[in-house]
């Protein structure tokens, strides 16, 4: 199984990281696919959307300045299945990518996957002081159903934070 296609184009205000795709993700070529995970309710909960989107209307994240990379591209069941060595390529993939597309922000959804990526160990969830050239990076917690510790309501308010900070 390959990664999933990125939702990306010129002008976003964020681009959202995911650690790597699941497997329903790989399966259906859609982000946060898997039905426990709460990106789309907490980006509508939040107010980047006004409706909560499906995954198969991923496409439609464009039309609010949104989009959706991976750190990882590699599918997996977990992300505790990736390797050191996946997270620091594809920190330095993602720094390429956030340097062609030019999002005014980046936000990575996970602090542990962070931390892999850019060798960050302090890090913590919302506003860093790296910026990849004039991209401002935040770090919102991990969507999955697995991260029992974010509440859908805590998950919401952390991207609303985001929200706010950039404007929308």
């Amino acid at each position: 199984m390959d990664g999933i296609p990125d939702v990306t184009g010129s002008g976003l205000r964020v681009l959202f990281c995911g650690i790597n795709p699941g497997l329903m993700s790989a399966e259906t070529g859609h982000h946060f696919a898997r039905p426990g995970n709460r990106f789309w309710p907490a980006l509508h909960l939040s107010g980047f959307t006004p409706r909560q989107l499906q995954p198969v209307e991923q496409q439609e994240l464009l039309t609010y300045r949104l989009g959706i990379t991976n750190v990882v591209d590699r599918p997996s069941a977990k992300a505790a299945e990736l390797t050191r060595a996946e997270f620091v390529a594809g920190g330095e993939n993602l720094v390429k990518k956030v340097l062609d597309i030019q999002p005014e922000w980046l936000a990575v959804l996970g602090v542990t996957a962070y931390r892999d990526a850019f060798g960050e160990r302090t890090a913590a969830v919302g506003k860093q002081d790296r910026m990849i050239g004039a991209t401002r990076v935040w770090i919102l917690p991990n969507p999955s159903g697995l991260n029992a510790h974010y509440t859908l309501p805590k998950l919401a308010a952390a991207f609303a934070e985001l929200r706010l900070a950039a404007g929308t």
